[in-house]
C-alpha cells in the first residue's frame, strides 16, 4: 500500500475533520469556482455522514464558507454564518438520499444573479481531498488537484483538434482528458488536467473556437 506524507499528517486547515471540515470547504469552493457566475443563494443538499455528523465537525459552516470563497486554513470558517449575512448571501442546508455516492457528499445548488442556476455535486473522499462527481446533470470525475479546463462544446467534429492544438501551442502538456457527451451530435464536456500551469488568456483562446459554448480553468 502507497502511503504519502500528505496520508498521515492530512492538510493545512482550520476544524476537527479533514473530511468533514477541510474536505468541504474545497468541495464548495470549486464547485463555486465551477458555477462561474455570481450568485446570491446556494442550497446544499447533505447525503450520507455530512447529513447525520456534519454539524458537529462544522461540515455546515465550512460548506458555506468554502461557497464564499475561503481557503482551508482560514480563521473566517468558523464565522461563515455572519460573513454570509454581511454579504446577504442566501443559503440552506438539508437531508437528501444522493444514491449510490461516497458517504461525505453534497450536492450544491447556486441560484444566480442572471436568473441562471448551476447544480454541482461532489464528495469529499478523506485528507482533504475531493471529488467533482456532476455538474448540471453531467457525470464528471474532477479532483482539483492538477490544473484544470473545464469545458462544454457542441459535439461537432474538429472541436478537440482545436482545443488541444490551443494547448500544445501554449506549450502546455495534457496529463488526462475525459469527455462525456449527453448524446451524438449535442452537447459534450471535455475535462483536461494538465501538468502546467494555465494562463486566463488560454480560457479566451479556446473560447473563441467554433462550437465552444464555455470554459472554466479551475485551480485549487
Amino acid at each position: 500500500m502507497n502511503i504519502s506524507i500528505f496520508d498521515v499528517i492530512g492538510p493545512v486547515m482550520v476544524g476537527p475533520s479533514s473530511s468533514h471540515t477541510a474536505g468541504a470547504v474545497k468541495l464548495a469552493r470549486i464547485a463555486a469556482l465551477i458555477s462561474g457566475k455570481p450568485f446570491y443563494r446556494v442550497t446544499f443538499a447533505l447525503h450520507g455522514s455530512f447529513a447525520k455528523t456534519g454539524v458537529g465537525h462544522g461540515t455546515d459552516r465550512a460548506l458555506l464558507a468554502g461557497a464564499m470563497g475561503l481557503d482551508e486554513d482560514n480563521e473566517m470558517i468558523k464565522n461563515a454564518y455572519e460573513l454570509a449575512e454581511s454579504r446577504g448571501l442566501e443559503y440552506e442546508f438539508f437531508e437528501k438520499d444522493l444514491g449510490d455516492v461516497h458517504e461525505n457528499s453534497c450536492e450544491m445548488t447556486f441560484l444566480h444573479d442572471d436568473g441562471s442556476k448551476s447544480v454541482i455535486a461532489g464528495s469529499s473522499i478523506g485528507g482533504g481531498r475531493i471529488l467533482i462527481t456532476g455538474i448540471d446533470g453531467v457525470k464528471t470525475d474532477i479532483s482539483a488537484e492538477q490544473p484544470t479546463l473545464l469545458i462544454r462544446q457542441f459535439d461537432r467534429k474538429g472541436v478537440i483538434h482545436r482545443i488541444t492544438k490551443a494547448l500544445l501551442d501554449c506549450g502546455i502538456n495534457i496529463g488526462v482528458m475525459r469527455l462525456t457527451r449527453e448524446e451524438r451530435g449535442n452537447i459534450a464536456t471535455t475535462v483536461i488536467e494538465t501538468d502546467d500551469f494555465l494562463p486566463p488568456e488560454l480560457a479566451e483562446t479556446i473560447q473563441a473556437i467554433e462550437n465552444i459554448i464555455s470554459v472554466r480553468i479551475i485551480e485549487s
